[in-house]
């Protein structure tokens, strides 16, 4: 018996000392960017009549100011046209986006499909970075956009990963 085992082993270790490692390619996040073009939906019927409830949590960095007073708004949608708009999420009287703090917001909105893009837009002279944004609806998965940087001001600043995504012309 001792035999067979001492061959299993030398088998298992010849094998393994033969494996090819395997490389692990770690691919870079991808970054914010600014959005100079970006316009909020003012023309595109949004799902008329019916409402739906998102829950988005924003994490301040650590490395952010204390405190931000300035005015931040969130618009976030999909690949069909059908966009959520918040104008303003800050109350600094209620310490929002205070240094490594998570808020949490109940927005209502028109219903859209999977959440494919999300910018953050900022006005005001304190500075502000989140760490990230996480977007929670009823009927699709949460999406989460990793800034780990300061917006800038008075520019549409985010993501947009609904490039691969095809119109389609049911939501027209």
């Amino acid at each position: 018996m001792k035999p067979l085992t001492l061959i299993l082993t030398l088998c298992i270790v010849a094998a393994i000392s033969q494996a090819t490692p395997i490389a692990i390619v770690t691919q870079p996040q991808p970054q914010p960017q600014p959005n100079e073009s970006f316009k909020l939906n003012q023309t595109k019927p949004q799902n008329q009549g019916s409402t739906c409830t998102y829950t988005v949590t924003i994490k301040t960095s650590c490395s952010s100011p204390s405190y931000t007073r300035d005015r931040i708004s969130l618009a976030f949608g999909d690949a069909y046209g059908y966009q959520v708009y918040v104008p303003r999420l800050d109350d600094p009287r209620s310490g929002t986006f205070e240094r490594c703090s998570t808020d949490t917001f109940e927005i209502y909105g028109p219903c859209t499909y999977q959440i494919c893009y999300l910018y953050l837009y900022r006005t005001g002279y304190d500075g502000w970075m989140p760490e990230k944004v996480t977007v929670y609806t009823y009927n699709y998965q949460p999406v989460t956009f990793n800034y780990n940087t300061y917006i800038p001001s008075g520019i549409w600043y985010g993501f947009d990963y609904c490039r691969g995504y095809l119109p389609s012309t049911a939501a027209v």
